[in-house]
């Protein structure tokens, strides 16, 4: 007769299911699934060939259950992801047997899984009764992780002071769970409670959960420490992630040399390495370091991921590399990772912030669901790429999306009404903005003030002004320009004295450089110099060369060519094209063409690739019938390529914009 033992024997040597299907009724024949040790031995190799649900029927022809067959089954069911059913089937564990240490940090695991924190109470209170929780250290680390995975590091406290002598485990395990719900400051602090704790060994797992606690608190000094420990005890050796949580830590405190170093002393690198230094590099203003990197990744055919993919991005982004970007594009299209909404969306920024707008909308238009994050991108780039229309029908495609923009969108598509005066959008995004509750941001109340401006409703800006009671300088600024704009110096003029007397703001750049910019709409030349004089006198600010520009226009504009060029000769800084432009521009007006080709000179000279510097002098020579010279300017612009912007003129229409031109090239 054939015994249990040798049966058992066969049941190892099992490699199909075809052996153990033969097996088994063979077993059931000869009365061997009685015997415990088999049954349990039987469940294990079930549980290698078939469905938990298979196995878990067997359990049922099973006379005698131990609590090895249940850890078999519960195994199984946690292996598969069948969370549920474990805790389904541990009430008939509990019934029929004691659990033990397995079966109860499994369960807790599934109660993790689901989000049953009750259940997890639960278990906590059997585990009480049956076995105490005091004296296993791997049993109070799985109820401090349930604990702090449902936010409740009160109760995992508890848990960790039922222990005399914590592990190293255990005391890593609160260390994670305080990260983990947003309390870096108490994770360093209970770290510290961990190296002063006898006995403890910290390990590598202590040390990253310590590292990552470091990197969101910015305390690079502790960051530094737990680097010379590691040399000191040699963990710098093997400990690959902690050398990446290094890694990681540096390059977001901005210690790229720190960064540099150990990453060239890391015996192994994997790509989680190659990203962080990357990561590190491309955001902390060393773009070409990020990308000659990359290149190095794609030489050595190391792993490339999305991550390290949105780093070189980022490099490409700030050093406006475009053929670096469009070779990353090719890349992650042979990929098939460019539909990744995040490598979409910085694709997105690659391309416009590299000025080419038409690429970024393409790479938008392929993305199948986008999201709110890659609708702000593309409207951002398309109102700084001067696409203002283009940016209003974003805007429509977000809202039918279901997204609402948030407060620079807003600031963004209210830049992009102004430029297009349409007065009806500008009414639309404003009741967007009361209706999403962004009415009480200074910047999207500065921009309603300036676009309604720009849109000719001087009303409409003066009703958003009168509503603000809290103004700071952005909102007294955005009404002096808005007064200039529509000829009204006098009273932004009026209001600028009463905001220096009867308001506790102080006039800064920017109020400045807003009633300086009123003061020359409207040839206010005497209130203009002694604005200007009252900001470096009484206010002790340094005008920078937009203020000297302001200035510069007003005195060309009300015809003091000379005193224009002497105040310029007086300007300590070198004075660039903006500055100089404006005297030419005068120049032409009043047919100046002496001090109107010095003011030429200085333009070209600065390499200048604005073509209505070149214009601007041609119709000066042309005011003096000078027709060689205006001749030679011309082809000037031509030699050099040079192309001068039409001018345009948008009507708006019930749901268009439509856009009028006489560019006669098209």
């Amino acid at each position: 007769m054939v015994t249990a033992q040798q049966l058992s024997k066969l049941l190892e040597a099992c490699k199909t299911w075809r052996c153990l299907d033969q097996l088994h009724p063979f077993a059931i024949k000869t009365g061997l699934t009685h015997d415990a040790p088999f049954a349990a031995q039987l469940i294990v190799v079930y549980s290698r060939f078939t469905t938990p649900r298979t196995t878990r029927n067997l359990l049922d022809e099973i006379p005698e259950r131990t609590v090895r067959i249940f850890n078999t089954i519960l195994k199984c069911y946690y292996r598969h992801g069948q969370h549920k059913d474990c805790l389904l089937l541990f009430p008939s564990l509990v019934s029929s047997q004691k659990p033990d240490l397995y079966s109860i940090c499994t369960s807790l695991k599934a109660c993790a899984a689901l989000g049953e924190f009750d259940y997890g109470k639960m278990i906590h209170g059997l585990v009480r009764k049956t076995h105490g929780v005091s004296g296993h250290a791997f049993l109070g680390s799985a109820l401090v992780e349930i604990y702090s995975k449902f936010g409740k590091m009160d109760d995992a406290l508890c848990v960790f002071d039922e222990f005399p002598k914590p592990d190293t485990v255990l005391w890593s395990t609160v260390v994670t769970g305080y990260l983990k719900n947003g309390g870096p400051n108490q994770a360093l602090e209970f770290f510290a409670r961990m190296v002063r704790a006898e006995g403890i060994v910290l390990d590598s797992i202590a040390l990253v959960s310590v590292v990552s606690a470091c990197a969101q608190t910015s305390e690079l000094k502790a960051g530094r420490s737990v680097h010379s420990y590691m040399i000191r005890t040699g963990l710098s050796e093997n400990g690959l992630s902690l050398l990446n949580a290094l890694l990681n830590l540096y390059g977001k405190m901005g210690s790229v040399n720190y960064a540099a170093s150990l990453f060239n002393k890391m015996p192994q690198k994997d790509f989680i390495s190659w990203g962080c230094m990357i990561s590190c590099y491309a955001h902390n203003g060393c773009s070409k370091e990020a990308l000659y990197l990359f290149d190095v990744m794609l030489e050595r055919e190391i792993k490339v991921n999305t991550a390290v993919v949105i780093s070189a991005l980022h490099a490409c982004e700030a050093s406006h590399d475009l053929n670096m970007g469009r070779r990353i594009h090719k890349l992650v299209v042979s990929k098939k990772i460019d539909l990744d909404i995040l490598v979409s969306t910085a694709l997105i920024d690659m391309y416009m912030s590299c000025c080419s707008p038409d690429e970024a909308i393409q790479v938008f238009d392929r993305i199948p669901v986008k999201d709110r994050v890659s609708f702000s991108a593309v409207l951002s780039g398309c109102v700084e790429n001067g696409r203002a229309r283009k940016a209003v029908g974003i805007l429509r495609d977000m809202l039918a999306s279901g997204f609402r923009p948030d407060f620079c969108d807003s600031v963004k598509i209210l830049k992009a009404c102004s430029e297009l005066g349409v007065f009806h959008q500008t009414s639309c995004v404003h009741g967007l903005v009361i209706r999403d509750g962004l009415f009480g941001n200074s910047f999207v109340h500065a921009s309603l003030i300036e676009s309604y401006a720009k849109c000719g409703s001087l009303e409409g800006s003066i009703a958003i002004f009168e509503q603000m009671l809290d103004r700071d300088t952005v909102i007294w600024s955005s009404m002096f320009s808005a007064y200039g704009l529509h000829g009204k110096g006098h009273e932004a003029l009026m209001l600028f004295r009463q905001m220096t007397k009867n308001s506790s703001i102080s006039p800064n750049e920017l109020t400045f450089l807003s009633i300086l910019s009123a003061c020359s709409h409207t040839g206010l030349l005497e209130e203009g110099v002694d604005i200007f004089n009252t900001m470096v006198g009484k206010y002790g600010i340094k005008p920078n060369l937009k203020h000297y520009g302001i200035l510069v226009d007003l005195l060309g504009r009300m015809g003091e060519l000379d005193k224009a060029m002497r105040f310029i000769g007086q300007i300590k800084e070198t004075v660039g094209a903006d500055v100089w432009g404006a005297l030419l521009n005068s120049c032409r007006i009043y047919g100046n063409s002496e001090i109107g080709k010095i003011a030429a000179e200085k333009v070209f000279d600065l390499n200048t690739c604005d073509a209505g510097h070149y214009i601007l002098l041609s119709n000066i020579y042309a005011y003096e019938e000078n027709w060689y010279e205006v001749a030679r300017v011309r082809n000037l612009v031509r030699e050099k390529e040079l192309k001068r912007l039409s001018g345009q003129s948008f009507i708006e229409t019930r749901h268009e914009i439509c856009a009028v031109t006489n560019d006669r090239s098209r």
